[in-house]
C-alpha cells in the first residue's frame, strides 16, 4: 500500500446491526462477545478492491486494541459501481468499548480508503 491514499468519495461504510451475543466463545479476560454487521456500499464510479482493514477499540477501561489484517473476513471482495459487500464478524471485549476504522481499498489510480464510522459495544444491564 505505497504512495498517497486517498477518501473516495461515495465509498462508504453502513453499521447495519451490532448485537451482544453471550453465547460465543470468549476469553476469561474479555467475556464479552459482540457481533456487528456492516455494509460497504460503492456508490463512485470506479470499482474497488477490497484489500485490507483497520480496527480501534478503545475500551472503557482506558485500553486501545488495534486490529489490522488483510482483506475482510478473508475475502478480497470487488465492489462495482452501485454495488455493495455485506458481512459480519465479531469483537471480544472486557466492558463497554466504542469500535471505528477504515478499509483499505485499490481502485483503478491507486489505493484509497473509508472510513468505519464509530459505534458502541455496550454491555446490557442483565449481564
Amino acid at each position: 500500500m505505497g504512495g498517497t491514499m486517498k477518501e473516495l468519495a461515495g465509498l462508504r461504510v453502513k453499521v447495519d446491526d451490532v448485537v451482544y451475543m453471550p453465547s460465543l466463545e470468549a476469553p476469561v479476560e474479555k467475556p464479552h462477545p459482540f457481533v456487528y454487521f456492516l455494509s460497504i456500499h460503492n456508490d463512485s464510479d470506479v470499482a474497488v478492491e477490497i484489500r485490507g482493514r483497520k480496527w480501534v477499540v478503545r475500551e472503557a477501561s482506558g485500553e486501545v486494541t488495534v486490529v489490522e489484517g488483510d482483506g475482510v473476513v478473508g475475502q478480497f471482495p470487488v465492489i462495482e459501481p452501485g454495488g455493495h459487500f455485506s458481512y459480519n464478524s465479531y469483537h471480544v471485549v472486557a466492558g463497554n468499548a466504542e469500535v471505528e476504522g477504515a478499509f483499505f481499498a485499490e481502485a483503478p489510480d491507486g489505493w484509497v480508503f473509508t472510513r468505519i464510522p464509530s459505534f458502541t459495544l455496550e454491555v446490557p444491564n442483565w449481564v
